[in-house]
């Protein structure tokens, strides 16, 4: 796989898998753009996850990554984004299938709900996988706005 740019953020709950996933990415060779939050204080987490979705809705990342405490409002955050397909991701099953059956391009994890070892193989999983397009374009393309 070549190197991608990669927008990257999360909120406190998030820092400690978003190091660990940062730190995998860039030794691959991705370049990242850290969107933060680089500090155990509370923060809210629609602030980064607005940050990263505008990053890969304006095409300067091809791809996001975000962390909260369960994934879940850090995706929902995002999807608010046209164009944004966010996934809150466990493990490489669901990664695979949201790649190739809904061209998801922000991966969202739950740092307190997953660990940084399926983490690191899901998000590596996402990045590998190509949208299959076929009939999965059809249904993609009925989410998208008019």
């Amino acid at each position: 796989m070549s190197a991608l740019t990669i927008a990257i953020g999360g909120d406190h709950a998030g820092l400690p898998l978003k190091t660990i996933l940062q730190a995998a990415l860039a030794e691959a060779g991705h370049s990242l753009l850290d969107f933060g939050t680089n500090s155990p204080d509370s923060v809210d987490y629609p602030d980064f996850a607005h940050k990263v979705a505008e990053a890969v809705e304006a095409g300067s990342a091809r791809f996001g990554v975000l962390v909260c405490g369960t994934g879940i409002g850090i995706a929902i955050a995002a999807n608010r984004h046209p164009g944004i397909r966010a996934a809150v991701l466990h493990n490489t099953t669901e990664a695979r299938l949201t790649r190739a059956h809904n061209d998801a391009n922000v991966a969202c994890f739950g740092a307190r709900l997953v660990g940084p070892e399926p983490a690191l193989d899901a998000l590596r999983s996402f990045l590998a996988t190509e949208f299959e397009g076929g009939r999965h374009a059809r249904r993609l393309a009925k989410l998208m706005p008019a």
